[in-house]
């Protein structure tokens, strides 16, 4: 039998846009759930209603984690991951509000789950207005300018993915709703949730970004805002999401929210560090400015592809990225939204720290990119 992975002792995981390891506390939620509170929800004995514990305490923690100290009114939709929270928010969104028009504004940045939902809205007849953060000094400003009489849904990544490109999701909601209070907000949080303020009408999250499993996402739903379900069946989750909810999964979810420990302050201080050590190499160019969160940083090594210096960087059990994990490698066109040439995207590295992130692992990564620079750059 093949083995592909065995346990190191030492690895520097820099990758933790892409997936974040779960933490302690989550899997000992999962596996509690499993041994004691394995009942169907759905049933009305004893261990059922356990299981609606779970769920009902889940859902208390992720709209008091959207909301700070004053929880938003609205609920909690459990879904498999942040694609189907996205589609759901999207394509169930468009069908209830149809009649407020056809138009749709969002971004050029957009993860697939998001922009391949809408773009089979617009093979429908919507029309799909996509705006690109290098046209516009004023992002959000742009975005509600671009709302009118005739505009269903504004959809808009919170944090990108490849960059750390953050939204101030509050400035768009309110500007958005001045310029036509009928149009639903959508925001997928999935890189911004627990690290920024979020508001909107429906919020995507994903559990494996913030140290949960996957296969575990959830869709905020403001009070009074319609969806049409993606899924017929038995009519849980108030007949937005049928099938049996995964209590397991849920309430790993709800003590990975409550165990997360990263911090503006911490991965501030180590993007700080990695830019500096960066800055001592030549031809680095940084495509991650002041507007991104510091937990993602995205830089290009001229005159190295990106495949070759991450599987030389991965032969010393470093790991980091290109760009999205869903991209397998294929260009996303999302940097050219920010301005960054072919060239430059052609050796792109996504570095995505986390809470266990220390100073050693950016040491010992600048140190890698500069033997790789040595090796390969000709």
């Amino acid at each position: 039998m093949a083995v592909f992975w065995e346990k190191k002792e030492f690895m520097v995981y820099l990758d933790n846009a892409a997936t974040a390891k779960p933490c302690a506390e989550c899997c000992e939620a999962v596996i509690k759930a499993a041994e004691e509170r394995f009942g169907n929800p759905g049933s009305l004995h004893k261990m059922g209603i356990l299981s609606e514990q779970i769920l009902s305490s889940a859902k208390r923690t992720i709209l008091n984690a959207l909301g700070g100290e004053c929880a938003p009114e609205g609920d909690i939709i459990f879904t498999s991951g942040a694609t189907e929270s996205n589609n759901t928010a999207i394509l169930g969104a468009a069908e209830k509000y149809s009649r407020n028009g056809k138009k749709i504004v969002t971004t050029a940045i957009e993860h697939p789950s998001a922009a391949k939902a809408l773009d089979i809205l617009e093979a429908r007849g919507c029309e799909v207005i996509r705006l690109a953060p290098k046209d516009h000094e004023d992002f959000v400003s742009a975005l509600a300018e671009a709302v009118d009489g005739n505009t269903l849904m504004v959809s808009c990544m919170a944090v990108n993915n490849e960059t750390g490109y953050a939204v101030d999701t509050a400035r768009l909601y309110r500007l958005v709703k001045r310029a036509n209070p009928r149009t639903a907000v959508h925001i997928d949080a999935v890189q911004g949730f627990l690290k920024m303020p979020l508001e909107g009408d429906l919020i995507s999250v994903s559990g494996h970004k913030v140290h949960a499993f996957k296969g575990i996402g959830a869709l905020y739903v403001k009070k009074g805002i319609r969806v049409a379900p993606l899924l017929a069946g038995g009519g849980q989750q108030k007949n937005l999401r049928s099938g049996t909810e995964p209590v397991e999964l849920i309430a790993g979810f709800e003590a990975a929210v409550k165990a997360y420990r990263g911090s503006a302050e911490r991965f501030t201080e180590l993007k700080k560090r990695l830019l500096e050590n960066l800055s001592k190499m030549s031809g680095i160019s940084l495509n991650s400015d002041e507007k991104c969160l510091p937990n993602i940083i995205n830089f290009s090594v001229s005159g190295i592809r990106s495949e070759i210096l991450l599987h030389a960087l991965e032969e010393n059990e470093i790991y980091v990225s290109s760009g999205s994990a869903c991209s397998r490698g294929k260009k996303s066109g999302v940097l050219a939204a920010f301005g960054v040439s072919d060239k430059n995207a052609d050796s792109a590295v996504r570095v995505s720290l986390c809470a266990d992130t220390s100073e050693s692992d950016i040491d010992f990564l600048c140190e890698n990119i500069e033997n790789g620079i040595k090796r390969f750059r000709r």
